[in-house]
């Protein structure tokens, strides 16, 4: 009798042919993994880029392969120089492979708008959202059960102290996520590839990556002969300029904010007048929670629902509200946080629309329309991501984080202060009219005083 083969193949527009163990096909045909079919990776950023239409299914296969890749690098390394080094056994690669097919599956559509841009809900890695996923009364959870990999992928995916938690080496979770590591190695590629901007993601990355004997830590040497490898080094810095240029294209992208902002606007409303919960989006899809978003409007006063009606139609139509006010980070540095505590923090729904409600009755009254306003006001850190990759730089002893080394590369610096100047505070309207836009900048400067707004309104 042939044995049965170990691995099936799977053709990656990205990577080429991606191998999957039987186990991770497994897994990949619950309904939990085959709901990130429905997940695009960018949300709403296909309203600007056409092509970014992949999803998160896609981005956890692709994180499969990467992964691979560097466990490969990782043994070679150690081939090379025992010593030094560790080696991932075949156990260990199991648990990491199905880790990074799994760091996803929390997501919830428009998750970034909905928990790291508006806060109406926690972070899609936070400990009880994989908890509640790696249950064992849920289908996945069942699965890793059986496999006996439940309780390693969940400590793999969550931070040291949670309850539950198993120790297990630093570098299980290093090789997946982190300032260099599988998931953005992939996601770069892959968002490069479907938005059409051009951006090489060199594989040979993959090779650099070691892990440390004393301290258990995925690091990057960049020390040979004692002299400082500056090649390594400058692609490590192109890596983190690579992300910074998406971020400020496509992540942040105004009118991708500005989709976001309808979809989550919604979930506000909803949330505060107790028509929604978090749980009830766990299952949804992009195209799905718009009709949740419906049928819970339906059971809200007349003024709620025609507003989230109104809200959906507009993102379905990509009739986005315009921009009356953008008030940047680099602008705003005295004022920044007391922004942030008072419209990001716990309770900044309730402060958003009182804003929101006393600028569109004083437009009103001066100008006799009725307008809607969004305040959108992110996290003050967004996305930024400090050089936490360890190196071995020549010359010091053991590894540590490359931010230690941000004085002899200052282009990490410099990163650093791009990535905070990327904040931008902004007041929306629906109405696109410029003398109504006018207004609403003139009201809301009265409304925060001491902020500066840069967004100068084109001539009609």
């Amino acid at each position: 009798m042939a044995a049965r083969k170990r691995f099936s193949v799977m053709r990656d527009p990205v990577h080429g042919d991606v191998y999957l163990t039987h186990e991770e096909l497994r897994v990949l045909d619950t309904p939990e993994m085959q709901r990130m079919r429905g997940i695009k990776q960018l949300g709403p950023a296909y309203l600007v880029f056409p092509g970014a239409l992949h999803t998160r299914f896609d981005h956890s296969i692709g994180t499969v392969h990467v992964a691979q890749k560097m466990i490969e690098a990782i043994n070679l390394s150690f081939q090379l120089d025992p010593a030094r080094g560790i080696a991932i056994g075949e156990e260990e690669a199991r648990v990491i492979r199905m880790a990074g097919l799994l760091h996803d599956v929390t997501h919830i559509p428009f998750g970034h708008n909905i928990e790291d841009q508006d806060a109406l809900f926690e972070r899609h890695d936070s400990a009880y959202r994989y908890e509640r996923m790696f249950s064992r009364d849920t289908p996945i959870g069942e699965i890793l059960e059986e496999l006996g990999l439940r309780e390693e992928v969940f400590s793999v995916l969550t931070k040291p102290g949670t309850p539950g938690r198993r120790d297990v080496p630093p570098y299980w979770g290093q090789v997946l996520s982190g300032t260099i590591a599988a998931d953005i190695l992939d996601y770069l590629a892959r968002d490069a590839y479907f938005t059409g901007l051009r951006l090489q993601v060199d594989e040979r990355v993959h090779s650099y990556f070691k892990i440390d004997r004393s301290t258990g830590n995925l690091y990057i040497d960049l020390a040979k002969h004692d002299l400082l490898r500056e090649d390594i080094l400058s692609e490590i810095v192109r890596m983190l300029e690579a992300r910074y240029f998406f971020s400020e294209r496509v992540y942040y992208h105004h009118a991708k904010v500005a989709a976001g902002a309808l979809v989550a606007r919604a979930i506000d409303l909803l949330v505060r007048e107790e028509a929604l919960g978090e749980q009830d989006l766990y299952g949804t899809t992009d195209s799905s929670i718009l009709e949740v978003l419906l049928r819970s409007a339906a059971r809200c006063q007349p003024g709620t629902q025609a507003t989230v009606r109104d809200l959906v139609e507009r993102f379905q139509e990509r009739r986005l509200f315009k921009r009356a006010c953008v008030f940047p980070a680099y602008e705003n540095a005295e004022v920044q946080a007391e922004l942030v505590d008072r419209f990001f923090a716990a309770g900044g729904g309730e402060a958003r629309a009182l804003v929101e409600g006393r600028i569109e009755e004083t437009v009103r009254f001066a100008t006799g329309r009725e307008i809607k306003v969004i305040v959108y006001c992110p996290a003050r850190e967004m996305q930024l991501k400090e050089a936490r990759i360890h190196v071995r730089w020549p010359g010091v002893e053991g590894v540590h984080p490359l931010s230690d080394f941000a004085d002899r590369v200052p282009r990490l610096g410099d990163l650093e202060r791009s990535y905070r100047d990327l904040w931008k505070f902004y007041v929306l309207c629906d109405d696109p009219d410029r003398d109504v836009l006018l207004k609403v900048q003139e009201v809301a400067a009265a409304e925060f005083p001491g902020a500066r707004n840069v967004y100068s309104i084109a001539p009609a």
